[in-house]
């Protein structure tokens, strides 16, 4: 491969790599909507407890990330909502939460532009093959980062759907024994940090919107939108309807906890169920053969000897 080939696939990676993270131009209104919109409420005691806890690399990461938000963060604030949402929903509240995943985008690519580079320097293929390894190197490296975060996602979605219906017991039991919901709430968060650590801190998070004056109906709205998990949204429907309609909020939550873990026992079934099928692959590819050989190998050996 010649040197003007490999300047070409250079320029050809590095301008896909610039053309998938630089900014778009967008409308003025953005970003008065990005300002108003990044007008969320702060927890002053989280701040301070998460720069106590910081370590020097996050503190240098915390002081570059102004100038790299300014090079690649996108510029509409439907795409940053959108990315901040995937990131709180993944467990990643942190102000240079975004920054940082977008520059792993970027880093990610630029190392499979080289990764690319390389390979189609070794394989010594034609300019058209070398190409397409790069382009396809480029784009993997770009949506690696996606794909674990929405794996990320996945897995806290699991962990909280795991601790819902055993919250929700501790939450009925609260509130049958006197504690109003807000308190009930506020012991949950609270009691439950050691078994469902992910859960007690959505609940804990709640308290904290209430306290600072957040009305409780929208503080559990945004602790649906935080989670993105469909039984946690429908828990916030039965508790606003149960307030509306002046019925028993302790009743109500004890028939979505009974809901709660028929599902769950449910799909456990439909997991057992499916364990026999799962064992087909491992058995005929591994067990089967091996027996095989245990079983037929001897006799295959004095045969082989007998002729």
């Amino acid at each position: 491969m010649d040197i003007m080939t490999i300047f070409i696939l250079l320029g050809l990676g590095l301008g896909l790599v610039l053309y998938s993270v630089m900014p778009r131009r967008g409308d003025k209104r953005d970003a008065l909507k990005r300002r108003l919109e990044g007008r969320r409420v702060v927890d002053e005691a989280e701040e301070i407890k998460q720069k106590a806890r910081q370590t020097a690399t996050e503190s240098l990461v915390r002081k570059a990330t102004p100038m790299l938000s300014r090079l690649i963060m996108p510029v509409s604030a439907e795409e940053q909502t959108q990315l901040r949402l995937k990131l709180m929903q993944a467990g990643f509240r942190q102000q240079q939460a975004q920054t940082v995943f977008l520059f792993s985008k970027t880093a990610v690519a630029g190392l499979g532009l080289v990764g690319g580079v390389a390979l189609a320097m070794y394989l010594n293929y034609s300019i058209m093959t070398s190409i397409g390894i790069v382009v396809t190197a480029v784009g993997l490296g770009f949506l690696a980062p996606g794909f674990w975060l929405g794996s990320a996602i996945s897995d806290r979605q699991t962990k909280l759907r795991r601790g819902l219906p055993d919250i929700l017991d501790l939450l009925v039991v609260s509130v049958e024994s006197g504690l109003a919901l807000d308190a009930g709430i506020k012991r949950v968060g609270d009691e439950m940090e050691r078994v469902h650590p992910e859960l007690a801190e959505e609940f804990r998070i709640s308290t904290r919107e209430t306290q600072m004056g957040i009305r409780r109906a929208e503080a559990l709205d945004n602790l649906a939108t935080r989670t993105g998990v469909d039984e946690i949204r429908s828990l916030v429907s039965v508790i606003a309807q149960a307030e509306r309609f002046g019925t028993s909020v302790a009743k109500a939550l004890r028939t979505q906890g009974e809901t709660l873990r028929t599902k769950r026992r449910q799909k456990a079934e439909e997991k057992a169920q499916q364990t026999a099928v799962k064992l087909m692959i491992p058995l005929v590819l591994f067990i089967f053969p091996a027996m095989g050989v245990v079983l037929a190998g001897p006799a295959a050996i004095r045969m082989f000897e007998a002729f």
